[in-house]
C-alpha cells in the first residue's frame, strides 16, 4: 500500500492558483499539442457515459462534469478527490447540480454508503504513484465495491511504453515523473488493458497520442 507522502505528492501541485491556470495549461495546449489528445475527445468520452447516480474521482478544476451532457437536469453528482482545493473548484463550478463531496484516497476502499451507476476517472491513474501493473488493480476493485450491476466505468490516462510522444512530450513528461506530479514511466497501455479485463467486462480502449481512453462495465 502506497504511503500518504506517495499519494499527495501527485495532487500537491493543485493550489487554488495552479488552479486557476490549469485548463489552460491542460486542456488548452498540453492535451493537443503534447498529448496528442484534445479535450474534446475527453469531453466526448463523458457524454455517453454518465448516468444520474455518477462519481468522479480526480475531479481537477470539474472541467468534464461542468461540459457532459447529463441524462437529466438534476443529476446525482459525488466529487472526489484527496486535494480539497480541487473538490472545492469543482464543487462550485458546477454548483447548479449541487455535488457531493468526499475528500478521500482511492487506494482506500471508498467511502461511500451508496452505490453508483458511473464512475469516471479521467487523467487519474497517471498522477498516482506506482507502475499501472501494481496500482490500476487496486484502484479498480476498490470503485468495483461502490458501482451497481452493469454500472459504467471510464476515463482517460496518460501512458508511456511504446505510446507516440513528441520530444517536448517526452521531456515534460520526464520533469512531472522527476517532480512526483506524474508517475506513469511503468505504465503501458498493455497494464492498464490487463487490468480492466480482470476486474470488468465489456472493456474497450482506443489510443490518441499517448492518452488511453478506456470504457468497461462491472460485473
Amino acid at each position: 500500500m502506497k504511503s500518504n507522502i506517495d499519494v499527495e505528492a501527485g495532487f500537491a501541485i493543485y493550489s487554488p492558483k495552479s488552479l486557476k491556470l490549469y485548463d489552460l495549461v491542460v486542456h488548452g495546449a498540453s492535451n493537443r499539442f503534447l498529448w496528442r489528445c484534445p479535450t474534446e475527445k475527453l469531453v466526448e468520452l463523458h457524454t455517453p457515459n454518465v448516468s444520474n447516480v455518477h462519481l468522479d474521482i480526480g475531479v481537477a478544476t470539474g472541467i468534464f462534469m461542468d461540459r457532459a451532457r447529463w441524462p437529466s437536469s438534476k443529476p446525482n453528482i459525488t466529487l472526489m478527490d484527496p486535494n480539497l482545493h480541487c473538490l472545492q473548484a469543482a464543487q462550485e463550478r458546477i454548483a447548479r447540480y449541487a455535488p457531493n463531496i468526499a475528500q478521500a484516497d482511492v487506494f482506500q476502499p471508498l467511502p461511500f454508503g451508496t452505490k453508483f451507476r458511473s464512475v469516471s476517472l479521467c487523467y487519474l491513474l497517471h498522477c498516482l504513484p506506482g507502475a499501472m501493473k501494481d496500482k490500476a488493480p487496486v484502484v479498480f476493485e476498490n470503485i468495483a465495491g461502490v458501482m451497481e450491476c452493469e454500472a459504467k466505468i471510464f476515463g482517460a490516462t496518460l501512458v508511456q511504453g511504446d505510446a507516440p510522444r513528441n520530444a517536448a512530450a517526452r521531456y515534460l513528461m520526464s520533469i512531472y515523473n522527476e517532480k512526483g506530479v506524474f508517475s506513469n514511466t511503468n505504465d503501458t497501455y498493455e497494464d492498464l488493458e490487463r487490468a480492466l479485463l480482470n476486474r470488468f467486462s465489456d472493456v474497450r480502449l482506443e489510443r490518441y497520442g499517448c492518452a488511453v481512453l478506456f470504457e468497461a462495465q462491472n460485473t
